[in-house]
């Protein structure tokens, strides 16, 4: 089965898959931001973006489900507010343009995903002086024995994924880099510790000798 069709299976099995409510590093991380362009990979249902373009963004989003694309224009649609919802296998396409903002919450998928070639080109989609939010596993929590939860993928470090960035020398700035541990409900209900990991880098501007 195609990533496409495992992810429109998931998103079809219920009426929500996540919470609904934006991603607490997100909201934290983006606090102090002054609003501009926006892009959210692997929107999934669409909170984050709902909630971006509620704090004044100019929001795109991106998900390789067709499913969750239709639920994301619905929760915006709820919600009064304007995202541009494109459907996108990140493998094969990206979205077109260059961002203030590019936010990567767990983006992780089924079979052979690019995932550091992807977070390259989402890198590379940073507009000078804008930022690159990266949230990450570190491990697989209580779905470490689950075969419905996540896929059996290699979580890298935040050190790692910096790395692998392949970043140019001397143009960004590290803002963010931490392991830290959260609260997760797990399969049976019951709360699970679970250990995610933060990078938030900022493009330097050209000329830009600091910060």
């Amino acid at each position: 089965m195609s990533d496409e069709r495992s992810w429109d299976a998931r998103y079809a099995e219920s009426e929500r898959v996540w919470s609904g409510a934006p991603n607490v590093v997100l909201v934290r991380e983006v606090a102090g931001l002054t609003p501009g362009t926006a892009l959210d990979l692997g929107c999934g249902e669409g909170a984050d973006a709902v909630w971006l373009a509620g704090q004044g963004w100019t929001v795109t989003a991106a998900d390789i489900s067709g499913v969750a694309v239709g639920k994301a224009r619905e929760h915006a649609a709820a919600a009064g507010v304007t995202v541009d919802f494109q459907r996108h296998d990140l493998a094969r396409t990206f979205p077109e343009g260059s961002f203030d903002l590019v936010s990567a919450q767990f983006l992780y998928s089924y079979g052979d995903f690019p995932r550091e070639h992807v977070l390259r080109l989402a890198a590379a989609a940073v507009a000078p002086g804008g930022v690159l939010l990266i949230e990450g596993h570190q491990d697989h929590g209580p779905y470490a024995h689950d075969g419905d939860g996540h896929p059996p993928v290699r979580f890298a470090s935040p050190d790692e994924v910096i790395e692998e960035l392949q970043l140019e020398p001397g143009g960004w700035a590290v803002l963010t880099n931490a392991v830290h541990d959260r609260i997760q409900t797990g399969p049976d209900g019951e709360p699970a510790h679970r250990t995610d990991s933060t990078i938030k880098l900022r493009r330097r501007t050209v000329n830009s000798g600091g910060d």
